[in-house]
């Protein structure tokens, strides 16, 4: 068994694709129309194959509050793996995205989180 797909409930899908392709680099797998929303995925491009993330609209009832909370309590809603987190945060700084946590050493890992700017948390992570 292995993960196929996860999502994230986003805000906004256009405005989140463009975030996951050009600033954090993803690529688009699908993109279906679903009536007014879109099957969304995107992937990494070293992976093409691999884990799918799913770009999902926020429209349930649930989803609002939910994000409301994670992000209040400053907890990811998920997590990307990176080769240097300092490296990876300053790219990503250079491009105008906002961090709530800095780089953060815990034994053998480093973690930062940012905003995707679709109401999410996310973490980037390196362990040794």
């Amino acid at each position: 068994m292995r993960i196929h797909l996860t999502s994230v409930f986003v805000d906004d899908q256009e405005r989140a694709q463009r975030f996951y392709t050009d600033v954090l680099g993803f690529v688009t797998k699908h993109d279906v129309p679903m009536g007014r929303d879109r099957w969304l995925t995107v992937v990494s491009p070293e992976d093409p194959d691999g884990t799918e993330l799913l770009l999902e609209p926020s429209g349930h009832p649930a989803v609002q509050p939910y994000k409301t909370a994670l992000v209040e309590d400053g907890i990811p809603a998920a997590s990307f793996a990176v080769d240097d987190v300092r490296a990876e945060y300053e790219r990503l700084r250079g491009l105008g995205v906002r961090f709530t946590q800095e780089p953060l050493e815990t034994g053998a890992v480093t973690t930062a989180v940012f905003d995707d700017t679709c109401g999410n948390l996310i973490q980037i992570v390196h362990s040794e």
